[in-house]
């Protein structure tokens, strides 16, 4: 329940962020105001002895999450793509959380895949080795399947982790309330989104059969891709809290001496990487949003293996091409051109105007062709385009941030197998395949035969529907005004102060 009682599960918080000198960071942060400032001091300062101390090695916010467990792991994973909530300096310390916990034992992981798969482990596999990788939800084992001898990676959910991970949620939720009635000015961060799209995250990493689903999803999509590979999903062997895939053999991507002594060219190697998750993004709208050198490796043939499904982004038709659109322009310097596609999408608000929104687009991009090839960066373009579109009144989009973010960890994984990388030059090509097969004449063609189906599958409803509309649009009767938010705002406010209250006359006494 998102009640009082969370109270003392976020005093335990504050007090954590003070211990480990992390509240002032994620305070400056979000910008906030006195108001919230205060109440947070309030929540964290009296209690910072009952905080946890976490690692003294860790910069301040990572180490207080770090120290607060795993769902506050993975919610700073989470921040860590959204810029436009915690400022780009926190969001680039969130980016290198490590999620190394220790790994739970191994006769608990085949507890788990004996209930979920209704067999003991030992039947099914002939070896099962002590866990290769611990995370915050789920720890992988190397096994070998008794049947056909085949090595597999067997991911596991933490025994508990639901529960854990749900009671956490609650508390966010609950100080995501407390920030939005104590802060107004902070609403325009939207914070209970925030938890909302946090929830979603969370929830489908919790049911790997959602995640098999992704990897499913994303090996149809990329079976001609060349160069690139998956492992193969073991439907019969996977379930809501086991999931079972081919072992990724090969060298790990961030082992660039590894990669030499196999014989493979890494100047190759960075242009497939940022080309493949451009193909992605934009042909088919569904990306690997987790592309760092953790989770990929290089096979023996060359070929780049991807692997954890659990952070997967998804981008409509529509939006692809206007974004396709966009780099395009940039990419031939066309700034009108791209201040236009903003205002045809709506995107920009129609009241501003479109020669001063092309001039602030021109100093976004005239800076970066200005560099040295090894320094531009279409994340940096990305960022500043978001900065720019903010100002003329467009609204964060979650989708683009979550593309924004993985471009930069994109770039980065190419960059680091090849520093001089000429990002324009290997983006170039695939970004105006994009535009000739989206918008020319047959892209027209093909969306009005889409068009016409629909109309033929909906030409018997047609006539009420349109009826439905008119009536709703002619009923003039204005509705009542809600009383129920106010009221909820009122018991919020009064279960903050008598929470606080009591636990402070409790200190008192003990």
């Amino acid at each position: 329940m998102r009640g009082p009682h969370n109270i003392w599960r976020l005093i335990r918080t504050g007090a954590t962020l003070e211990r480990t000198g992390a509240m002032g960071v994620v305070l400056d942060a979000f910008d906030a105001p006195p108001s919230l400032r205060i109440a947070a001091r309030t929540l964290g300062w009296p209690f910072k002895w009952l905080g946890y101390k976490g690692d003294p090695s860790m910069p301040p916010a990572t180490r207080a999450l770090t120290a607060l467990g795993p769902a506050y792991i993975k919610f700073g994973q989470v921040l860590s793509t959204r810029p436009d909530v915690v400022g780009d300096e926190l969001a680039v310390q969130l980016r290198v959380l490590q999620d190394k916990l220790p790994p739970f034992p191994t006769v608990l992981a085949k507890a788990e895949v004996e209930r979920e798969m209704e067999i003991p482990a030992d039947q099914i596999f002939s070896e099962f080795e002590e866990p290769v990788a611990a995370a915050s939800i789920a720890q992988v084992h190397k096994a070998r399947i008794a049947e056909t001898g085949e090595t597999v990676a067997v991911k596991v959910l933490r025994p508990g982790i639901e529960r854990a991970f749900r009671t956490d949620i609650d508390a966010f939720y609950f100080a995501a309330r407390m920030i939005e009635l104590l802060s107004p000015a902070s609403r325009r961060l939207r914070p209970m989104d925030v938890i909302a799209h946090f929830e979603g995250v969370v929830m489908g990493e919790l049911d790997l059969r959602l995640e098999s689903a992704s990897a499913s999803e994303f090996a149809a999509n990329t079976e001609k891709d060349e160069g690139f590979e998956l492992p193969q999903v073991k439907w019969s062997l996977s379930g809501r809290r086991v999931m079972t895939l081919g072992w990724a053999e090969g060298v790990p991507m961030g082992d660039n001496q590894a990669i030499d002594t196999a014989g493979h060219d890494r100047r190759v190697l960075s242009e497939r990487v940022l080309q493949l998750f451009l193909q992605h993004a934009l042909r088919d709208g569904f990306f690997h949003a987790d592309m760092h050198q953790g989770n990929l490796k290089v096979a023996a043939n060359g070929n780049i293996i991807a692997y954890d499904f659990g952070i997967m982004g998804h981008i409509d038709e529509y939006t692809r091409r206007v974004y396709a659109e966009i780099l395009f322009g940039f990419i031939r310097r066309d700034y009108k051109r791209v201040a236009e596609v903003h205002f045809e999408a709506g995107y920009v608000p129609a009241d501003r105007d479109v020669d001063e929104f092309a001039r602030a687009l021109r100093a976004v991009g005239e800076p970066i062709f200005g560099m040295d090839a090894t320094r531009i960066s279409m994340g940096r373009l990305l960022s500043y385009l978001f900065e720019v579109t903010e100002r003329f009144g467009m609204e964060t989009r979650t989708e683009l941030i979550l593309l924004q973010r993985t471009m930069v960890v994109v770039e980065g994984v190419a960059r680091s197998l090849n520093p001089q990388m000429n990002i324009w030059e290997v983006a170039k090509p695939v970004v105006e395949d994009y535009i000739k097969s989206s918008i020319g004449p047959a892209a027209v063609a093909r969306d009005l035969g889409r068009t016409a189906k629909v109309m033929a599958r909906f030409g018997p409803r047609l006539p009420g529907l349109v009826e439905a509309a008119l009536i709703r649009q002619s009923d003039q009767t204005p509705p009542e005004g809600p009383k129920l938010g106010r009221m909820r705002s009122v018991w919020w406010v009064s279960g903050v102060v008598v929470g606080i209250l009591t636990t402070l006359a409790v200190q008192a006494v003990s």
